[in-house]
């Protein structure tokens, strides 16, 4: 049979690739020759931007990176500011930040795991999954007064103490999420169609995986054991227990076995961290009382923290004024993204579309 090899465009705007990426692809037939994502639709300027704020300013910009997941964001943002500038957070700041990250990154996972069911045309787990990241929305709401663009985390502290109502708002979280994620996953792997299009396909070798410098849940279902909350311990995860999932199946399949189980990981690591938050000041008191403005940094620093996508990296260079002269971002969507060719030739349209769900980009983050 002749090959009659034709392009095709997807997106930017197809609901399937969980934003506004375009993906050019070559087709034999039905079968995918090449797939190459093309970026940039939601480029924002953020980092140009940022040389242009005051060091506190500049978070709203990391808000809007992963807007799925904005305290992980801030974080990595504030921890680069505190290294350059020196500034010491007090021991409740660093204990509340750890539970607020833990519980924003199973928020994040849920996102995912109800969107990917949509994307496989699944409709009932997306209701299961947005009831429970509703309960941490609401979280996050008593903390900071927002749902999406929290702004909470702040260089210093956390902008506000926890009130008496998260406490037990939290609590009851914790006693129920377990069984709900149980009911969660048995949706899933109860469904033979769901199996069938997520074992075996989008297979991502460990040499391919690093050689793209993929991060996170990705590669971790590579088989590469590698989290930076124990390779490169930052606020207190060298005192808390958990463990890092992987699989060796390198698979789409593996991939959401490794989120499922990274969940019930930082519900584990949320509830150490809300026992062991002390007494004391939540804000640094000397920028509480002259305030952030006062800030400057002179030097180079690189902060790392684990998003739910990766490696998220925050690069400043300080001249010694009130503003940073350069901010660089390191996105670990856009390089997760950065495999789809390999990840998808040789299978069909629809195995794509799983397979790009199951990479989870945040295309704020991506284009910045």
């Amino acid at each position: 049979m002749e090959e009659r090899i034709i392009d095709v465009n997807f997106g930017p705007q197809h609901p399937s690739t969980h934003g506004v990426l375009r993906l050019r692809v070559k087709l034999n037939g039905e079968t995918i020759v090449e797939a190459h994502p093309i970026i940039g639709y939601l480029h924002r300027n953020a980092e140009k931007l940022s040389e242009n704020k005051f060091y506190p300013s500049v978070l709203i910009f990391m808000d809007r990176l992963d807007y799925v997941s904005n305290h992980n964001m801030e974080l990595g943002y504030v921890l680069a500011v505190e290294k350059l500038a020196d500034i010491e957070v007090p021991e409740r700041a660093q204990w509340i930040r750890m539970m607020v990250v833990e519980l924003n990154r199973i928020a994040s996972h849920l996102v995912w795991l109800g969107t990917m069911g949509l994307d496989l045309g699944m409709i009932t787990p997306f209701f299961y999954t947005f009831r429970e990241r509703e309960k941490i929305v609401q979280m996050f709401e008593m903390l900071s007064g927002a749902r999406l663009t929290y702004n909470y985390i702040s260089i210093g502290g956390v902008y506000k103490d926890i009130p008496n109502e998260f406490k037990d708002k939290f609590l009851e979280f914790y006693n129920e999420f377990p069984k709900r994620l149980e009911e969660i996953q048995k949706i899933f792997d109860e469904n033979e169609i769901f199996i069938q299009r997520m074992k075996g396909i989008g297979y991502l070798s460990p040499e391919d995986a690093m050689s793209y410098s993929i991060t996170g849940p990705v590669l971790r279902a590579s088989g590469i054991k590698y989290d930076i909350r124990k390779k490169f311990p930052y606020l207190h995860y060298d005192k808390v227990e958990f463990e890092v999932p992987t699989s060796n199946e390198c698979d789409n399949y593996a991939r959401y076995k490794v989120r499922i189980e990274e969940m019930k990981q930082s519900l584990r690591i949320a509830k150490q961290a809300f026992d062991r938050i002390p007494e004391g000041e939540y804000f640094n008191p000397v920028y509480r009382k002259q305030g952030l403005l006062k800030i400057k940094g002179k030097g180079e620093v690189y902060s790392r923290t684990e998003s739910p996508r990766g490696e998220f990296g925050v690069y400043i260079v300080g001249d010694g004024t009130y503003r940073p002269y350069r901010v660089r971002i390191r996105s670990p969507a856009f390089h997760n993204l950065s495999a789809t060719n390999i990840m998808v030739k040789g299978l069909k349209i629809a195995d794509m579309i799983a397979t790009i769900s199951t990479l989870d980009p945040v295309f704020g983050e991506v284009d910045r």
